[in-house]
């Protein structure tokens, strides 16, 4: 049997195939979230860094990676959900195809025992999102094999073009369009992974002294932090607490005096010549 190679098709014309398809399930109700990447970094938070830097430890499929990178950064990636232990996508090739990624649940032994070695390290789901915490705790998080982070044995994927590798482009490209999505949406990776964040911060809280809690300054947020976290103008004054009033001291009354009378000014005298 032999195999004929398909026709080049460019990115621009790939690009503009897939947005006419696209529109079309647009207007049946297909919610279209594509996989924009601007510039040559895929992902630049720590949760978006941290699941690439884990694409990177699938031996098996090392040479596979390097097409998923290139098929991701020309915006091939035109569509991308993910829902508890499952990424769908729609990829820009030759054709328009679909892409299906099952994850496996994190067991509840594994998910406790990173609960309990994470106690301590992480104050707030503000905090647990942003990857601001100490380096123990990402270090236990992406922990390969016991971390948070999919080892290549627990996931299992299809894509509709004729490939007939394990691991096509397309599906590597998806992968790292999830990477891409966790830099503005994080808590996905605990969705994707069928585990609540906030037990996380739950159980880690529990364990914290309670005068650790409050000597803890330096992961306090400033007004600026604030500002730039939710997109709000803090207004200085109103930031700053009012400085309390001392209380009136009380004053005796006042005596009225008797207005004094009014003294009558005499002309002068006029000398006699």
């Amino acid at each position: 049997m032999f195999y004929e190679w398909r026709p080049y098709v460019s990115v621009a014309q790939r690009r503009r195939q897939a947005a006419r398809e696209m529109d079309k399930l647009h207007k049946k109700g297909h919610p279209v979230a594509p996989v924009t990447i601007k510039g040559r970094t895929i992902a630049s938070t720590f949760w978006g860094k941290a699941w690439c830097d884990n694409l990177e430890r699938y031996s098996d499929y090392e040479n596979r990676m390097p097409r998923g990178r290139t098929y991701v950064r020309n915006g091939s990636v035109v569509d991308l959900q993910v829902a508890p232990g499952l990424v769908t996508a729609m990829v820009s090739g030759s054709e328009l195809y679909k892409v299906e990624v099952k994850v496996t649940a994190v067991p509840r032994p594994h998910w406790e025992s990173i609960c309990t070695d994470c106690a301590g390290g992480i104050d707030s789901l503000v905090e647990l999102l942003q990857g601001r915490f100490a380096k123990g705790v990402m270090e236990r998080i992406c922990l390969q094999g016991t971390g948070l982070f999919p080892a290549a044995q627990e996931l299992s994927f299809s894509c509709s073009c004729p490939d007939w590798a394990a691991m096509c482009k397309h599906v590597a490209a998806a992968l790292y369009g999830v990477g891409a999505r966790f830099d503005a949406s994080p808590e996905l990776l605990f969705r994707l992974r069928q585990v609540d964040e906030s037990e996380l911060v739950a159980r880690a809280g529990a364990d914290l002294p309670l005068s650790k809690k409050a000597s803890n300054s330096k992961k306090i947020l400033a007004d600026g932090d604030l500002s730039e976290l939710f997109g709000l103008d803090i207004d200085d004054a109103a930031a700053t607490p009012a400085r309390r009033r001392a209380p009136a001291r009380t004053r005796k009354p006042k005596v009225k005096l008797k207005p004094k009378a009014k003294r009558v000014s005499r002309g002068r005298k006029r000398k006699k010549r």
